[in-house]
């Protein structure tokens, strides 16, 4: 039986033991040893996989992760969320729509923030769904501007999505990170664009809120000056040298945590339970890493990975249109997967392609973090729609149909479909900062 044959029944055997519901990091784990073990001997399976294990949770990079994370639950604990919604709220709300602008853009700023997709939707959802609701605002919109806007926490540097793309690719995460600020900056753009659009049509969809001073809006905005100084402090340091992505994420971790001390809005009970939710986000996120890099062991001695190379090499197509059906598979695939397990399983798959076909590495990082950011919009994983299904229910004490809210992302789900475009056609808008970094 040739190699490829052998790898090809591995990948329905992880298909198949996905459905079973286990947990996608072990099936990873085990497909990628058994068949590795197969393909060489088992002795040799064993060394791999002991030594994956160990050089993956022993590694100085991966120390980003959770101090990242750390850095994200400490944020979400102090309630710099809340502030970033009061000061987007009294900027935006007086307008039709406003309520909803101003929820996609404290998402983005708390994305600066936190780095987790379903983390940002969860916490702007409990902000911001009272008082899209106060207002009157319907409720496809509410939900859909939250669990849309949340995915922006996917480009936001720090991004854990990038982080893990930089590990399993060997790309600077320092570079991924200022790439994807540009990005972040357009989708939102485009959300509130939708936003101005929809409620112009339909203006009872998002009635205008009332109306602040100057003063008020600047006390407002005086509110947001420690996130910007952590934002700027761990993006800029990185951006000019001044530290690593892991120093960073110290520096940022320790820095929400003095702010959150000063401000008097953390309690013990509040750090503890940040702390248990940075271990249990971390342990996740390295075991998928782990499993992913024995599953990438497998593939390599299956070939598998030149093997579509070399096809997509021969084909005649234009490369353009083949980088076209590779994000169409990240975005069918992204509709059924958890948008992290997608990008560590399919990563090894597609990036020897990427770089046959000649396109830049940070660039494709940026452009398939985008796609399976609508990942966590669709039916039937869409993650975030879930959050905020669950969220609704508790805050609002009413149980908003989940048809509704996946209803409320349509709009939002073509704006990132034409940031997408935007970026293929306009690759510099991912590569400026990039590129002036180095």
């Amino acid at each position: 039986m040739s190699p490829t044959i052998i790898g090809i029944i591995g990948i329905v055997i992880m298909i198949i033991m996905f459905l079973t519901k286990m947990p996608v990091a072990f099936v990873m784990a085990i497909v990628g040893f058994v068949g590795f073990s197969v393909m060489i001997t088992p002795d040799a399976g064993l060394v791999l996989l002991s030594r994956n294990v160990y050089e993956v949770f022993g590694s100085y990079d991966l120390t980003t992760i959770p101090l990242f994370i750390l850095m994200g639950q400490l944020g979400f604990n102090s309630g710099i969320s809340k502030r970033l919604y009061d000061a987007g709220y009294k900027f935006m709300g007086s307008i039709r729509g406003g309520l909803a602008m101003a929820t996609v853009s404290a998402c983005t700023a708390f994305g600066a923030v936190c780095g987790s997709s379903p983390a940002t939707a969860a916490t702007m959802a409990t902000v911001g769904l009272p008082e899209m609701k106060r207002y009157n605002y319907d409720d496809e919109l509410a939900t859909g501007s939250v669990a849309s806007g949340g995915g922006i926490g996917m480009i936001m540097p720090p991004s854990v999505v990038l982080i893990i793309y930089g590990i399993l690719t060997e790309q600077s995460i320092g570079a991924l990170f200022v790439a994807g600020i540009f990005p972040a900056l357009l989708v939102t753009l485009l959300f509130i664009v939708s936003i101005y659009i929809r409620c112009r049509m339909n203006p009872e969809q998002g009635p205008a809120g009332e109306k602040f001073t100057w003063i008020e809006k600047l006390k407002a905005l005086m509110g947001l000056g420690e996130t910007l100084v952590i934002f700027v402090l761990v993006i800029g340091g990185i951006f000019i040298g001044l530290f690593t992505p892991t120093e960073a994420a110290a520096i940022g971790a320790f820095g929400v945590l003095v702010v959150a001390m000063i401000r008097k809005q953390i309690t013990w009970a509040g750090f503890v339970k940040s702390l248990l939710e940075t271990l249990r986000t971390s342990c996740m996120v390295l075991m998928l890493i782990a499993g992913a890099v024995i599953f990438g062991k497998f593939l390599a001695v299956t070939r598998i990975p030149f093997e579509i190379a070399g096809w997509v090499s021969e084909l005649q197509m234009s490369p353009f249109l083949v980088m076209g059906v590779i994000i169409g598979i990240y975005f069918i695939g992204g509709c059924f997967m958890d948008a992290l397990a997608f990008v560590t399983l399919t990563v090894p798959i597609f990036f020897p392609v990427v770089m046959e076909l000649g396109y830049d590495p940070i660039w494709f990082g940026i452009i398939i973090v985008m796609v399976t950011e609508m990942g966590v919009m669709t039916p039937p994983v869409g993650i975030n729609v879930y959050v905020v299904y669950g969220v609704a229910r508790n805050v609002l004490e009413q149980e908003i149909p989940l048809e509704k809210i996946f209803k409320g992302i349509v709009p939002f789900l073509i704006a990132v479909i034409v940031g997408v475009i935007i970026m293929m056609i306009f690759p510099i808008i991912i590569l400026y900062l990039p590129n002036l970094m180095y």
